[in-house]
């Protein structure tokens, strides 16, 4: 049996991909930070957590680390931990590359330290491309300017896997695109917009001309598992190669609920990020013809599916207060 221990296993991609690989007979190893352990952060795992091992753990502490790589010696890492909100490293730009860029690297190199056949996936993101130009489709190839320090911070991480498999260790990488799902935490704007039209309630939102390829993010997560099964290690964009403004997400979205937007979203100042990353629109090109990967949920499709989401937690929690 495989044994795999998967950072950021309470959040959307790591709940999913818990659920994958237990699915596939591996036994499943989660770390979480102290922080984290409020019952309400288990919600996404709450199904399998007799299935997981859970251990404590945080990837600025990379004492603590090594110790738990040396103990566990897993066959696989993957690793989905960071602090993902790009607005917010700017707020807290020492701790996002600490934690997103540093502690990945660490993390890294534990891995390997402990068991130098393992396989490990590093998470990276389409906003490391920074400014790319009108609709341009970026691919494995596409120059990294970071403009955040969430970006900055994942483009170390991602130079370091990099520089790891030539050194003749399996360290991946996957360059994924936007990729919401019912299980995308209420900070990000996909929840924000669709949670908010469900309810009939004010939606407040910064900058809406953001152009983002958005996807189903189970079907990333197939992507990741993919790549960790193909022969060697390499670089993949995940993504639908449409991009969509923010705007037009949530012009479909008040469309699908019969709603007028513009009685309900309204523009937050505060919201606005001091630079926008974008156009940031994948080219899945190779990931499709090296692993048979491709997205099957297109844009309105992804809309329907959080609405439902949405609109059936609402009907739900009626019921439960009895009204």
């Amino acid at each position: 049996m495989k044994k795999v221990l998967i950072t950021g296993i309470t959040g959307q991609d790591g709940s999913y991909l818990a659920e994958k690989l237990l699915a596939r007979g591996y036994e499943v190893h989660g770390l979480i930070r102290r922080s984290s352990t409020g019952k309400s952060n288990f919600w996404r795992i709450e199904s399998i957590l007799d299935k997981v091992t859970l251990h404590f753990g945080d990837l600025t502490d990379h004492a603590a680390i090594k110790d738990l790589l040396q103990t566990l010696v897993p066959d696989e890492v993957y690793n989905l931990a960071a602090q993902s909100q790009v607005g917010i490293s700017y707020q807290c730009p020492s701790y996002t590359l600490e934690a997103t860029g540093v502690g990945a690297c660490n993390l890294m190199e534990s891995t390997f330290s402990a068991n130098g056949n393992a396989k490990f996936y590093q998470a990276s993101s389409s906003e490391m491309w920074g400014k790319t130009g009108y609709y341009i489709l970026s691919s494995e190839e596409t120059p990294l300017r970071p403009i955040s320090p969430y970006a900055c911070a994942k483009v170390l991480a991602h130079n370091y896997a990099i520089m790891l498999a030539k050194r003749g260790y399996f360290a991946t990488v996957g360059i994924l695109n936007n990729h919401e799902s019912e299980r995308r935490g209420d900070n990000f704007v996909t929840t924000k917009v669709c949670k908010a039209a469900a309810n009939w309630q004010q939606v407040n939102l910064g900058y809406l001309g953001a152009v983002r390829d958005w996807g189903y993010a189970p079907e990333y997560v197939d992507g990741m598992i993919l790549m960790m099964e193909h022969h060697e290690p390499d670089v993949f964009v995940l993504g639908t190669g449409v991009g969509h403004t923010v705007q037009e997400f949530v012009n479909e979205v008040y469309l699908q609920m019969n709603l007028d937007p513009n009685e309900y979203v309204v523009h937050d100042d505060a919201l606005v990020r001091p630079d926008e990353a974008g156009p940031l629109i994948g080219n899945y090109g190779k990931a499709k013809a090296i692993l048979g990967w491709c997205a099957k949920t297109d844009f309105r499709q992804l809309i329907t599916k959080l609405l439902d989401y949405w609109k059936d937690k609402k009907e739900h929690e009626k019921i439960i207060k009895g009204y």
